[in-house]
C-alpha cells in the first residue's frame, strides 16, 4: 500500500507563502478580486506536465495546501503519489474549491513538483542505465543549500543507494555517504596514503573506507599503496580523474579513444593491478562528468565498475507542469485547448 509523507516532514514557511512571498504576483491580485468582488465559484484545478517522468513533489504540494491555504478544510484535493509514473498530459493532481482560497500557492506548489520530478525523473534513468549497481547522489555542491532536503527525497524517489550530505537524507531518513576530499589529501602535503590512514584511524569503524585516489594523476600506483596498507579493510577506491588530464597509467596505451579523465582503460587498468596482487575486494566507484549516457556506454562496454556517483548532470533539463481551471460550478470551463482530464489513478487527500 502506498504511503505519504507527514506534512509535518517539510519546513515549510506557512506565513511567508501564506503573504504571498514567494507568488507570482497576478495569483495575488486574483485572490484580491475575487474577494472584494464577493465572487467565490467553486473551481476544479487540474496539474498536468508533457513528459514521460517519475513524479516526485506532490507530498511537498500537498503539505503546501494544507499548510498555506485559507480554509483548507473546504478543499478537496486528489493526487498520484511520489513515484508513480507518470505520461505527458495525465492529471497529477487536482483541487477543487473556492480560487480565493489556494490562488497564491500556484507558483510555489508547481515549482517544488517542477524541481523534485526532474531530478527523480533524471536519477530513475541514470540508476536503469547502471542496472544492478549502486549510483550515489553528490550534486549538492552544484546548487543552493536551500534545496537539499527535498533534492535529496527526491533522489531516494528516483532510486540512489546514497547521498552526500545529511540534508539529503532528512525527509526519508537516509544516512550521508562519502570519501574524503582532495582538500584532506591536500593538507597531508599530497600525501593520500597518509590522509587514508587518518581516515581509517579516526573514522567510525563501521565506515566504508573508501580511497580518493587520483590526486597524485597515478590512480594504479596510488590504489595499490592503499591497498597494501589497509588490506582487508579497504572496501573501495574512487576514480576523479580530471576530464583534462591523462592519468600515468593511460598515456602509454594512448592512441584509438578517448584518454583524458575516468576513461574505460583506466578502470581496466585499476581494476587488473588490484586483482593481480590479490585485492580482488576492492570496489571501484567512479565520479566526474558521469550522465545517464556515460553510465549506458560504461555498462555497454561491461567496464568493471561497481559505484557511480553522479553529480550535476542530475540537475539538467527542465520537467515543467501547468494548472488550468477546467470546471467552474460543475460545468465545463478551460482556455482553448484544454480541457477536463480525469484520472482513475487519483487519490482523495485526507487533511
Amino acid at each position: 500500500m502506498k504511503s505519504r509523507l507527514s506534512p509535518d516532514v517539510f519546513r515549510i514557511p506557512a506565513e511567508e507563502i501564506k503573504s504571498g512571498l514567494f507568488s507570482d504576483s497576478y495569483f495575488l491580485r486574483t485572490r484580491e478580486i475575487l474577494n472584494q468582488d464577493n465572487h467565490h465559484p467553486r473551481v476544479l484545478m487540474q496539474v498536468f506536465q508533457r513528459q514521460n517522468a517519475i513524479l516526485c513533489g506532490i507530498d511537498e504540494a500537498i503539505a503546501i495546501i494544507q499548510k498555506c491555504a485559507y480554509n483548507p478544510e473546504n478543499l478537496v484535493v486528489k493526487a498520484l503519489y511520489d513515484g508513480d509514473e507518470i505520461h505527458p498530459w495525465e492529471t497529477i493532481l487536482t483541487i477543487e474549491g473556492d480560487l480565493a482560497d489556494f490562488s497564491h500557492l500556484e507558483t510555489v506548489y508547481l515549482g517544488s513538483l517542477a524541481r523534485q520530478t526532474k531530478i527523480a525523473t533524471n536519477v530513475r534513468k541514470v540508476v536503469r542505465a547502471a542496472g544492478h549497481k549502486p549510483v550515489l547522489f553528490f550534486p549538492s555542491r552544484f546548487d543552493h543549500y536551500a534545496v537539499q532536503a527535498a533534492d535529496g527525497y527526491a533522489a531516494h524517489i528516483g532510486g540512489v543507494s546514497g547521498v552526500s550530505t545529511p540534508a539529503n537524507g532528512m525527509y526519508w531518513g537516509g544516512e550521508a555517504l562519502g570519501t574524503i576530499p582532495h582538500a584532506l589529501i591536500a593538507t597531508y602535503h599530497g600525501d593520500t596514503l597518509r590522509a587514508t590512514k587518518a581516515f581509517d584511524l579516526h573514522m567510525n569503524k563501521s565506515m566504508n573506507r573508501v580511497a580518493l585516489v587520483d590526486f597524485d594523476n597515478d590512480c594504479v600506483t596510488t590504489s595499490l599503496t592503499i591497498a597494501r596498507e589497509l588490506g582487508d579493510k579497504l572496501w573501495a577506491i574512487r576514480l576523479d580523474t580530471s576530464d583534462t588530464v591523462v592519468d600515468a597509467s593511460v598515456i602509454p596505451q594512448m592512441g584509438s579513444f578517448k584518454p583524458t579523465g575516468v576513461c574505460p582503460q583506466l578502470v581496466h587498468n585499476v581494476r587488473s593491478a588490484l586483482d593481480s596482487e590479490g585485492f580482488s575486494h576492492v570496489k571501484i566507484m567512479v565520479s566526474g562528468g558521469f550522465n545517464t549516457e556515460r553510465v549506458s556506454q560504461f555498462e555497454k562496454a561491461k567496464v568493471p565498475v561497481d559505484i557511480y556517483a553522479v553529480g550535476s548532470s542530475l540537475f539538467n533539463n527542465n520537467i515543467n507542469f501547468t494548472a488550468d481551471i477546467v470546471m467552474v460550478d460543475g460545468k465545463p470551463c478551460a482556455k482553448f485547448g484544454r480541457r477536463y482530464l480525469p484520472n482513475q489513478r487519483l487519490e482523495r487527500v485526507t487533511f
